[in-house]
């Protein structure tokens, strides 16, 4: 049986990326390699030169096209100002990439057949579902596939519904889990694990103050790093 790694929402945390315990045959990104962090340049280039599977987040598709049209009002500040860093420091070779990342994949893996999307199938870069089996149902009812793998909320679950498998690995660059542990998942021998380990924060810290960036801005992105909350 093959080994899948399975992570998203590294967010420009390379310290998190480099971090990461786990030997793996492939590794599957769920999307929103950039923004927030202080390396997104550096993320894009590992997971183009390590990852076997991506889909395109609501970050990456802001940085490909710079828009910052639909950022939330309660993100706007942070997301605003990180996109535009992170659009100065991206290569054109790695802007195109993120372009030309798919919003849903589909892939067949010792006879499960996995969907990966970063939000929801029905709204692939800004959908939100509620953890409640009815919502997530909704989004199975129509899918062809036994397990759905979503990222998006930074919040790691694994439900079954009814026959059907959703997971979610939570953020590997920005948890919000109420700690600042790195959450991913795990696919082995036809058992998911959601698991999670500590990285240098301080050292994201220090690279995120570096950037510069406004002050009100800095300090929730140091506090979302140092507590795992928002």
């Amino acid at each position: 049986m093959m080994k899948l790694v399975i992570i998203s929402d590294i967010h420009g945390n390379h310290d998190a990326l480099r971090a990461l315990p786990e030997e793996y045959d492939e590794l599957w990104v769920l999307g929103d390699l950039v923004n927030y962090g202080p390396q997104p340049k550096e993320v894009v280039a590992e997971v183009m030169a390590k990852a076997s599977l991506v889909v395109q987040g609501n970050h990456d598709n802001a940085v490909a096209y710079d828009d910052d049209s639909r950022w939330s009002a309660r993100y706007r500040p942070i997301a605003e100002a990180t996109r535009r860093f992170t659009s100065s420091v991206l290569s054109d070779a790695q802007k195109a990439y993120l372009r030309g990342l798919p919003l849903q994949a589909q892939a067949e893996r010792d006879g499960l057949l996995f969907h990966l999307t970063h939000a929801t199938p029905s709204d692939p870069l800004y959908g939100r579902c509620a953890t409640e089996a009815e919502g997530w149902a909704a989004e199975l009812d129509a899918l062809p596939a036994d397990v759905l793998l979503v990222g998006h909320t930074h919040v790691p679950f694994l439900r079954r519904i009814g026959d059907k498998v959703v997971l979610n690995p939570g953020s590997l660059g920005q948890p919000r889990t109420g700690v600042p542990l790195a959450s991913y998942a795990v696919w082995q021998d036809g058992r998911f694990a959601l698991k999670s380990y500590r990285y240098p924060v301080e050292a994201t810290v220090e690279k995120l103050r570096g950037l510069a960036l406004p002050g009100h801005v800095e300090s929730e992105l140091v506090s979302i790093l140092e507590t795992g909350s928002v």
